[in-house]
């Protein structure tokens, strides 16, 4: 950040839940301001405000922006200061610098306050972008909270045609996050209410919801519903729990359906979404995974750095003259990890991505090492990807 010539007071602030302590200076590092003051906008206004009267321009900083440092930040800009953020890491790698080993929230905001005044090339500015990951984050967050909700009322419904009627479910089941299939379990939740509805009848009400696999759906399941002619007992208790379970699940998945219109939206307002959807295997939700957690790649110094922060590179483990080789590693964001690995699964089709995961697979490795090392190779790809601002362009491996 280099607009801080005007600046009269830098003003750290370590937030907090409930207060946040703030650390003012001005340029010359004469300490104006070292208390705590309550998160709520009048008491932030009434600071802010009295510090520009005396001061002339402050410049509010904090270290987590996107978080319980919303408020400060928002009501700072109302108020006409401006605002910045202290990495994490670059706070911490300053903190050390100062003397004492206590870390207080007073020593904390004076860190901050300091750091601004002098080392404003360690603040970031707050744009568009850092709006947009902020709501990013927040859906994300939820729509995680409903995909596991959704997971787990999933298993529940299979686990009960599991139990009373494994032929149905081995139809059903893996077609549980169709809307025709829940529509149809809400409303016939059990083999007899499926067998007194009819064929006919049953292809008529879902055709709508599935024009082309109306008729091979229901074929399928009076195809299951003859293979059993026993009732299993807790049948009955069964027919009222699978339809209500099946009401919650279609909830679940329309809110995910609408949480990904948002995200699309917003994806589409930040720049850096055409480089990261040119890659194969990325969509939406990954998109907004990536943005939340690797931005635009500039706080890791290196691909290295970025695949070692996802979990992605490899760990040899060694005693003496033992060495056990390479192991995968189990630390780094788990979140992140996840979202390229799936994302290396979905990227299969592609016939680059595709020859370097035959490639390992003649190497000898397993399908899941094949698919960590293509998640590997697509992290040091992506961070050329945002470091170039480049789109993605494939690259065929040479077989061994």
């Amino acid at each position: 950040m280099d607009d801080i010539d005007d600046v009269g007071v830098f003003l750290g602030l370590d937030v907090g839940k409930s207060t946040h302590h703030g650390h003012g200076l001005t340029p010359a590092g004469k300490k104006v301001f070292d208390k705590q003051l309550p998160n709520s906008e009048p008491k932030l206004r009434a600071l802010f405000d009295k510090l520009a009267t005396k001061f002339g321009t402050v410049l509010v900083i904090v270290d987590q922006p996107a978080s319980i440092g919303a408020l400060p930040l928002t009501v700072a800009r109302e108020a006409g200061c401006k605002v910045a953020y202290l990495p994490g890491l670059s706070m911490r790698r300053i903190a050390d610098l100062y003397p004492g080993e206590a870390k207080t929230d007073a020593k904390d905001a004076a860190v901050i306050a300091d750091a601004a005044r002098t080392m404003p090339h360690t603040l970031r500015s707050l744009q568009l972008t850092d709006e947009i990951t902020a709501e990013l984050t927040v859906l994300v967050g939820f729509d995680q909270d409903l995909a596991a909700e959704a997971t787990r009322t999933s298993n529940r419904i299979r686990g009960l045609l599991t139990q009373f009627h494994p032929s149905l479910e081995r139809v059903l089941g893996p077609r549980l996050d169709h809307p025709a299939v829940t529509w149809m379990l809400e409303r016939y939740g059990s083999p007899a209410s499926l067998r007194k509805a009819g064929r006919r009848r049953l292809v008529e009400v879902i055709r709508p919801k599935a024009p082309r696999l109306a008729a091979r759906l229901i074929d399928e399941v009076f195809d299951a519903l003859d293979e059993q002619t026993v009732v299993v007992p807790g049948t009955e208790a069964a027919a009222l729990i699978v339809p209500s379970l099946a009401q919650s699940l279609t909830a679940v998945l329309d809110q995910r359906r609408l949480l990904e219109k948002r995200l699309d939206e917003l994806l589409e307002a930040h720049p850096l979404s055409a480089v990261l959807t040119s890659m194969p295997g990325i969509g939406v939700r990954t998109a907004a995974r990536l943005l939340i957690d690797v931005g635009d790649g500039t706080k890791f110094p290196s691909a290295a750095h970025l695949t070692a922060y996802a979990g992605l590179a490899p760990t040899t483990r060694s005693s003496g003259s033992s060495i056990r080789g390479e192991q995968p590693s189990h630390r780094g964001n788990k979140q992140l990890k996840r979202a390229f690995f799936l994302s290396a699964f979905a990227a299969l089709h592609d016939p680059d991505s595709r020859a370097y995961y035959d490639m390992k697979i003649k190497e000898g490795k397993h399908h899941t090492q094949a698919l960590l090392g293509l998640a590997r190779r697509r992290a040091d790809v992506l961070f050329a990807m945002l470091r170039d601002g480049t789109l993605y362009e494939p690259r065929t491996p040479r077989l061994a």
